[in-house]
């Protein structure tokens, strides 16, 4: 697989990704953002790619205890390989499809990235844009309940879905028995609807569902807002 290197959050982390096939964007950024880990919790990730929003996640809470499952072996590898230049001895990585992926482990957090273009769409000519993006009917909702299971009661689930999936993403929480769920919008610009979301549910949580304060990502300008540049650059988290 040929590599090319770069960073994140500004330089504070290495990060090696496939030259073609999907390239990782904002999306695993904002979402490690929204985990509300602490250090020593044990934290998972479903679909880690090349280990973005985990090794996102490391760098803002030291000591976190990471796990990916990532159905790709050469992306799992990559993973593993940006995990430990980076110094992460929390993060690994398993090779695996997370629907069939078991676990004795019960986490503290999950999240996930999942597969949500529409099948139907005009297909991508890289095979590795369609595995990590294209869904299937019922794909969110088996996701959804394999990660859950593997969450201790209370444990947080955050998914990054498109505005479009909202109805389908609060179902899928809910039949997972993560009913307690916060959504947090995130706008293009001020003044537009949200086409990205981040819903987070509490396993077995009983809690009522909460709309949070969200983000606005781009200035009229076009560069990010001072907000935005403090989670995807500065490393910081969500306060809604």
């Amino acid at each position: 697989m040929n590599r090319s290197t770069g960073t994140l959050l500004d330089g504070r982390v290495v990060y090696a990704q496939p030259v073609t096939g999907y390239r990782t964007g904002i999306e695993p950024v904002l979402l490690a953002a929204s985990v509300p880990a602490q250090p020593g919790e044990h934290v998972l990730e479903a679909g880690t790619g090349a280990g973005a929003g985990l090794l996102c996640l490391a760098a803002r809470v030291p000591g976190v205890v990471g796990r990916g499952v990532e159905r790709d072996p050469g992306l799992a590898a990559l993973a593993r390989d940006n995990a430990a230049a980076n110094g992460f001895e929390g993060i690994t990585v398993d090779q695996a499809d997370i629907v069939a992926w078991r676990t004795d482990r019960a986490y503290d957090h999950a999240f996930a990235n999942p597969p949500w273009h529409d099948p139907a769409g005009t297909a991508s000519p890289e095979p590795g844009r369609i595995a990590a993006k294209q869904s299937r009917d019922g794909l969110l909702t088996a996701w959804t309940s394999t990660i859950a299971r593997a969450l201790r009661p209370r444990g947080s689930l955050s998914l990054i879905l498109p505005a479009a999936s909202l109805a389908e993403g609060v179902a899928a929480l809910v039949r997972a028995e993560c009913p307690e769920i916060r959504l947090i919008p995130l706008w293009p610009h001020r003044g537009e609807p949200a086409k990205l979301v981040i819903l987070r549910g509490i396993r077995l949580g009983r809690g009522p569902c909460e709309v949070g304060f969200g983000l606005v990502l781009h200035e009229v300008s076009g560069g990010f807002t001072a907000e935005a540049e403090a989670i995807l650059r500065g490393g910081g988290a969500f306060t809604a």
